[in-house]
């Protein structure tokens, strides 16, 4: 659940539940994070937050679009894991 009256953003607080789904393995390299409108409806914020939060994501070099597919996590570099 987000905390809207801490001091952690929302979309600072979304980024960290994904990236630690990302880092347990819970969502493997290759695989895509649920879509904006999929986080949208498990954490009830507007898309302009979860757009911030993948962006996040992607600074860290966590995620990469794939264009008309989606926001997939990155293999680790060296890796052989596939996305689509």
């Amino acid at each position: 659940m987000i905390d809207r009256e801490g001091p952690v953003p929302p979309y600072q607080q979304i980024a960290a539940a994904v990236r630690k789904r990302i880092q347990s393995g819970q969502i493997p390299p290759g695989r895509r994070i649920p879509s904006l409108v999929e986080l949208e409806a498990e954490f009830g914020v507007a898309r302009d937050t979860l757009r911030k939060a993948v962006q996040v994501l992607k600074d860290e070099g966590l995620v990469e679009t794939v264009r008309g597919m989606g926001v997939y996590v990155k293999s680790p570099a060296g890796s052989d894991a596939e996305r689509p």
